[in-house]
């Protein structure tokens, strides 16, 4: 018999994020349980993981590896004071993502978010080019369709309206790239071949407002909270020859595509870039400690210290918990379980497989766009006239029904699954996607 938990005895004092709380709390889905592909429900069913909780947990949940080594850490270290201390792990990791990332991109700054991550790299580009002598460069490009969490840097950057509608209008001169979904590359499979020219837009502006006057520019390789929108070929390249001619400083956001869900390290390495930063998070650590860093070239960290007097802060600039033990611990761990289970080449192998199965939908009632790379996929629906969202949101709650567990943003099914997926789960995930939508009017 399938052992049922009890729902709490209230379910109101918590106000859920990024969630129609009057909704859920009408007909809750909660979670107790995860292994491997799969999360449990409060009912006792099996949910397939498709969308790696948050695209967290790429290496699967309930690694005991990762458990066993945060445990040790909390028995030995519980916390440490980041301002003038620092312990082990921190150094470690440190040396480990420095020599995961491309490039020169050997300096990492820790937080605890995604967003946390975003509001530091801005700082620091801003920081770099104060130190260079050249404060007044304070602009921010950033790009439309774009997520770069919910601080009020990134949500500056960013370029999802209605996550800045009611937050007013963010840090003064903050600009925009067009964004990079154009008709002509619906259907296409990985890499559009058209819409490298939208990069220019970054030029257009250094011609409007100056060079000196931008600090950085921040893209995600591919934007991920809008539903994998995949970068035209020679898009990236030509943002960073502009960077370059222009001294401005290139951040990729890599929150949700770093650590293997291209089928390398990183997706810059996949698109052969290297931008001045790399912001990072979720599976950094497999998301079971929440954790955010900034990795940095050679020259903004040597720029930014070397402006420094001798024992002087050089950056005033962190969190309480940076570098926190338990995350460090977590980290190391993952980081260990991706080498040792060589999980960013089988994502790397299974993408085939994964790009076949989500076109496959192709065809299907209501579909009206389907993009992929690496192990990332969205499927865009048909908006239902006056009631954007609708569609979307019932597929969404017929899959969990149905037993899957996707991502949805407005009218899309966004999905990247843990890299432990299998050939069968990647079928069973879609078959049970499809039915969804073909169930749903």
């Amino acid at each position: 018999m399938t052992e049922i938990t009890k729902i709490p005895n209230s379910l109101e004092e918590y106000w859920m994020p990024f969630t129609a709380n009057r909704d859920f709390k009408a007909n809750p889905r909660l979670i107790t349980g995860a292994k491997g592909m799969y999360y449990t429900t409060h009912r006792g069913d099996k949910v397939l993981d498709a969308s790696a909780g948050l695209f967290c947990v790429a290496a699967g949940h309930g690694r005991k590896e990762i458990a066993e080594a945060v445990h040790k850490a909390l028995t030995e270290l519980d916390y440490c004071p980041p301002f003038q201390y620092a312990h082990p792990m921190s150094f470690e990791l440190s040396r480990r993502l420095a020599a995961l990332t491309p490039g020169d991109l050997n300096h990492i700054f820790y937080g605890n978010s995604g967003s946390e991550a975003v509001d530091s790299a801005l700082k620091i580009a801003l920081a770099y080019h104060r130190a260079k002598g050249e404060g007044q460069r304070t602009r921010l490009v950033g790009r439309e369709l774009a997520y770069h969490g919910v601080n009020f840097g990134g949500l500056t950057v960013a370029g999802l309206v209605n996550n800045k509608r009611v937050f007013g209008p963010g840090l003064p001169g903050a600009l925009h790239l067009r964004h990079t979904r154009l008709p002509e590359h619906k259907f296409v499979q990985g890499q559009p071949e058209t819409g490298a020219e939208l990069a220019d837009d970054l030029q257009r502006m250094v011609d409007l407002h100056g060079a000196d006057t931008i600090a950085a520019c921040i893209v995600e390789p591919i934007a991920g909270s809008v539903g994998s929108l995949v970068p035209p070929k020679g898009y990236l390249q030509r943002l960073r020859e502009i960077c370059t001619q222009h001294d401005i400083v290139l951040i990729f956001d890599e929150v949700i595509c770093g650590f293997g869900r291209t089928g390398k390290q990183f997706a810059a390495d996949s698109f052969g870039v290297v931008p001045d930063m790399i912001t990072m998070a979720k599976a950094l650590t497999n998301g079971v400690v929440p954790m955010g860093a900034v990795a940095c070239s050679d020259s903004i960290h040597e720029t930014i210290t070397g402006a420094a007097p001798e024992q002087a802060i050089e950056l005033f600039h962190g969190y309480t918990y940076s570098a926190h033990p338990l995350a460090c611990a977590a980290a190391l761990a993952a980081l260990d379980v991706y080498a040792e289970d060589d999980l960013f080449a089988r994502a790397a192998a299974l993408a085939p497989s994964w790009q076949d199965a989500i076109h496959s939908l192709k065809g299907r009632a209501n579909v009206i766009d389907i993009r992929d790379i690496g192990l990332m996929g969205a499927v865009e629906l048909e908006p239902r006239d006056g009631a954007p969202g609708a569609r979307g949101f019932d597929v969404y709650m017929k899959c969990f029904e149905t037993g899957l567990l996707v991502r949805q943003t407005g009218d899309t099914i966004a999905m990247s699954p843990p890299l432990i997926i299998s050939e069968a789960q990647i079928g069973e995930l879609f078959d049970i996607l499809g039915a969804a939508i073909t169930a749903t009017d």
